[in-house]
């Protein structure tokens, strides 16, 4: 873990990349399909050489992406924007806060650190103004204020959290061409990939694959399932209650949800390999058996990062492809969205930092990045055209058409539960163990840390 304070970070900008005003833009303003009057109206807030400096998450070939991002904040503002990025950024930005040399804007990989700093005023709010953009110009606005406002060092509640770039969870991947030979057409509700699921078993087939091993971190996949499951059943309030434990782990509505995962990964008929090697079959191997011929499975769930542990040469669009995990028609949750992002917010307030934050509700900051490579947005303002690839247009679409959003609830629960005991569980829980006593010993571990 790095020990540097982001000032002697920011020593060594220049050789870790910066985007500045007079940096090469990637797509010369007026060309492509692209907001350009996005991008003109940026000029009219002029900055003149004032440094802006931005601390995040990303390094490498990730780094560069959001750089040319910010070229274009340089560019029309005038004003000296740097990026650095750190693999160690949420122990970092906690050391840089409480030495006052925070910078200027913080990008959080998840809203808890976020949370947890706002509450000690080290973030400064974003307005209600902003909270009324984010409603209106986002899909599910509503959810991505919420997960963007937090109880300030008095207690009251505020936007600190802007969300630029946004992954998906809610995905179930499949083979076009396994599909196609067998007729098996995209189901539209939960209740019709239930269907499908018996369907394939009559008609001799496995329909999933389903794997939760990953070294010391065995179990986390079901926990995806489990957290969709809960929007899926519960409503959205419901789902918030219990990743904070106002609800609790061993509520019966929250072993539902349990058993609703279980549905599928507990079933020999359902599972490639039977339900005993759910646990021990490692998530990168799992979606494989999509790929092998004949299929071992025809159903695979998982996020969007998948495709980079599919065969060498996959084509995502041909070779395999995903569909939106669906929602029971009959429940009337509308169509909730599982999955994760980073925020921006404000760690030592300037000009330039309210200025940036102005620029990421513009489409030509969000279309920049769209058209480069993974990224994904809610804003509903954006040409979906520039996607760079037609999984990502795709996968755009899903978010657009949320309902509601919820962030990977392990990632909120406390680490001795959202990565701890609420892996392990999971792992007893495919081993047979009821869903009721897993549940009640990862709410014991949670009353074990308070």
């Amino acid at each position: 873990m790095k020990s540097m304070l982001f000032a002697s970070a920011m020593a060594v900008a220049l050789t870790a990349g910066t985007a500045q005003a007079g940096s090469h833009l990637l797509f010369a303003p007026g060309s492509g399909d692209f907001n350009w009057e996005s991008y003109e109206a940026l000029k009219s807030t002029q900055l003149n050489g004032e440094q802006v400096t931005v601390f995040g998450p990303w390094l490498g070939p990730d780094q560069k992406l959001v750089e040319n991002v910010l070229a274009y904040f340089g560019e029309a503002t005038g004003a000296d924007v740097r990026y650095v990025g750190s693999d160690s950024m949420e122990q970092q930005i906690v050391i840089d806060a409480e030495a006052g040399s925070a910078p200027n804007v913080a990008v959080f990989p998840q809203p808890g650190l976020a949370a947890d700093m706002a509450k000690r005023g080290f973030l400064s709010p974003l307005g209600e103004q902003t909270a009324d953009w984010v409603r209106a110009n986002y899909a599910a606005g509503q959810s991505w204020v919420d997960l963007g406002t937090y109880a300030n060092a008095k207690g009251d509640k505020e936007l600190f959290g802007f969300f630029f770039k946004v992954d998906v969870k809610s995905l179930v991947w499949y083979s076009p061409e396994n599909f196609e030979d067998a007729g098996y057409d995209i189901p539209k509700t939960m209740e019709e990939l239930k269907a499908l699921t018996d369907q394939i078993v009559a008609d001799g087939g496995t329909p999933w694959c389903i794997g939760l091993g990953s070294g010391g971190a065995t179990g986390w996949p079901a926990t995806d399932w489990v957290e969709d499951m809960m929007l899926r059943t519960q409503s959205p309030d419901v789902y918030d209650k219990w990743v904070t434990n106002e609800i609790k782990f061993d509520d019966p509505r929250v072993v539902a949800a349990i058993e609703e995962f279980g549905a599928f990964a507990r079933n020999d008929k359902y599972v490639a390999g039977g339900a005993g090697t759910v646990a021990s079959t490692d998530f990168r191997d799992s979606p494989k058996g999509l790929f092998s011929s004949p299929p071992q499975c025809y159903m695979h769930r998982q996020a969007s990062f998948i495709p980079a542990f599919f065969p060498e040469g996959t084509s995502i669009g041909e070779d395999a492809d995903f569909f939106y995990f669906p929602a029971y028609a009959s429940k009337d949750l509308g169509s909730p969205v599982l999955g994760a992002g980073t925020l921006f917010a404000i760690t030592k307030d300037s000009p330039g930092a309210r200025a940036l934050i102005e620029f990421l509700k513009s489409p030509i900051a969000h279309e920049v990045w769209m058209a480069q490579q993974g990224f994904l947005t809610p804003h509903k303002g954006v040409n979906t055209d520039l996607y760079a690839t037609d999984s990502l247009r795709e996968m755009g679409k899903i978010l657009l058409g949320a309902t509601t959003f919820r962030f990977d609830g392990s990632d909120l629960m406390p680490g001795g539960v959202g990565a701890g005991s609420f892996w392990t569980g999971m792992v007893d829980y495919a081993g047979g163990k009821p869903a009721g006593d897993v549940a009640k010993e990862i709410q014991a571990s949670w009353d074990a840390l308070k």
